[in-house]
């Protein structure tokens, strides 16, 4: 294939091995290249781009050949034909003698249906304008010596687990360690918090305090271990006889922990005796992400598939599969090897899928039907995360050929990008949570090499921000329907797959011509 895309798959395969423990001297001689190879990438992309400028303009320069067009227009209309004229004027008359209660009428409906529906655009223009303008103060929380992956609050503090088997608990107002939780003898995979109602009934069984909360974690070491967060104390061990890559708390009636694990087995143990309800074999590769919303539980593995089972309180096997779709249908075939994850982010009946590609997938699970959301002007940027507050998505954005980091903002249920908030000081992000404070502000922490706060400072505040908000027009476009794999990501597995195949008939200008962001453009 092209010089580009093999560019691009080194310089995901460096990205790869910086997230291992250790290198080999090989290994170590493909990072040292990191830096030569983006300065080759920029300058062949920075080449590739001259001739399409003047094909698909945006932003500003679009603006202003819109601008251009308009003007012309408005000089070419200035010498009409007097013929032309007179006709308009004839026109004009015989519209003015319409009946006056028409007119009367008329006005009325359009004013009560002006009434009735508010504008769409207005509303979205004026998120846009308010996000344009956010303030965020970033702190760095020291203290993990590995990789984060994962993160969770709860009130004013954040819980992260890491790859260096602890799971910390860290008080966002002082930006202090508040708590160390050793126990497990893996890395720590995943954390879940369940909601207060439930961690009553557990304190109730364990003779605690009914204010008490529990923090929930699982990991490598086949253990899912309960703490609570006051003490730091574990209170129950759970055995799963598989390495844990994932768990969620069902909030629904008596309430249940599932577990998915690396060979794709899902487990469901009861919230207070912690006894096995179920074991079922559905995935074929690790499950990476569990999520559930009443009494529904999303789950997604590495081999592209996505579940949706029903919980049934009482059943000998609560969890029951309403519906699967394989990675045919998801079109996740192929997760890119950085971070080994598909993860997903469900609501009503659409969920959003991101699997290390530009652009984020939304399935509706119940039709099965795919569409694509541009998150990258480029094939160039990778999403490693996605995650929903009220009315809002917030997905990552990893730049392979800068290193640059980004979080874009995305209306909802629109799915209309709204800004990027992007820092210098901002590394990889692989794992995201978010919370409102008392106020109302955003209050965030993202984790990856780094477990980063972020906290929105108020509008009319003279603070100034430690994140810049900018807007990249190219990302404007709508949601686009997929059958499968976009044109640019079956070209990168094709060159996945021939990596040494010089005699590629697509050019580096056809790939650049052919990326998602120029067809939600052009749409």
């Amino acid at each position: 294939m092209g010089e580009v895309r093999k560019l691009q798959k080194k310089l995901r395969q460096i990205e790869n091995l910086e997230l291992k423990v250790s290198l080999t001297p090989e290994e170590a001689v493909k990072v040292s290249k990191k830096a030569e190879l983006r300065s080759r990438l920029a300058e062949l992309l920075l080449q590739l781009s001259g001739p399409q400028q003047t094909q698909y303009i945006v932003g500003e320069e679009g603006d202003k050949m819109k601008r251009q067009v308009e003007s012309r227009t408005e000089h070419h209309t200035d010498h009409t034909p007097a013929v032309k004229l007179a006709r308009k004027d004839h026109q004009e008359t015989e519209d003015k003698t319409k009946s006056g209660a028409e007119q009367e009428i008329k006005e009325r409906e359009t004013g009560i249906q002006s009434q009735k529906l508010p504008d769409p655009d207005a509303e979205f223009s004026s998120l846009k304008a308010l996000w344009e303008k956010a303030k965020f103060r970033l702190r760095t929380l020291k203290g993990h010596s590995d990789i984060i992956t994962c993160v969770a609050a709860v009130d004013n503090l954040v819980i992260s687990g890491s790859r260096d088997t602890t799971v910390k608990v860290w008080h966002v107002p002082t930006a202090t360690e508040q708590r160390n939780l050793g126990g497990h003898s893996g890395g720590v995979t995943c954390l879940s918090t369940p909601p207060a109602e439930y961690c009553r009934k557990l304190a109730s069984a364990l003779h605690l305090s009914e204010k008490e909360r529990f923090i929930i974690s699982g990991s490598t070491d086949c253990c899912v271990r309960i703490w609570t967060l006051s003490s730091g104390q574990c209170v129950k061990s759970i055995y799963t006889f598989n390495a844990v890559t994932s768990l969620c708390v069902i909030a629904e009636w008596e309430g249940y922990i599932v577990t998915g694990s690396d060979a794709g087995k899902l487990q469901v143990w009861d919230w207070l005796s912690q006894e096995n309800r179920q074991s079922v074999n559905v995935h074929l590769d690790a499950v990476t992400t569990l999520q559930s919303h009443g009494p529904l539980v999303f789950s997604a593995s590495t081999d592209g598939s996505v579940c949706v089972w029903e919980v049934y309180d009482g059943a000998a096997e609560p969890l029951k599969q309403i519906q699967h779709w394989g990675s045919e249908v998801t079109g996740c075939s192929r997760i890119d090897d950085v971070t080994g994850k598909l993860r997903l982010s469900a609501r009503g009946d659409h969920i959003f899928l991101a699997n290390g590609r530009s652009s984020i997938r939304v399935l509706n699970w119940r039709t099965g039907t795919m569409r694509r959301l541009t998150n990258h002007s480029s094939t160039a940027g990778v999403t490693d995360c996605v995650n929903q507050i009220p009315g809002l998505l917030v997905a990552s954005c990893f730049d392979l050929t800068s290193g640059g980091n980004t979080l874009n903002l995305f209306s909802l249920p629109e799915c209309r990008y709204l800004v990027s908030l992007t820092s210098s000081d901002l590394s990889r992000i692989l794992c995201f949570a978010a919370w409102l404070t008392p106020s109302g502000g955003h209050r965030w922490v993202t984790g990856g090499r780094d477990l980063t706060v972020w906290e929105q400072l108020p509008g009319n505040g003279k603070k100034r921000g430690d994140v810049n908000a900018k807007r990249d027009s190219r990302l404007d476009g709508l949601l686009a329907e997929s059958d499968g794999d976009s044109q640019e990501e079956s070209d990168e597995d094709d060159d996945d797959d021939h990596d040494d195949d010089e005699d590629s008939t697509i050019t580096d200008a056809e790939e650049v011509s052919g990326s998602s962001w120029l067809r939600c453009v052009l749409q």
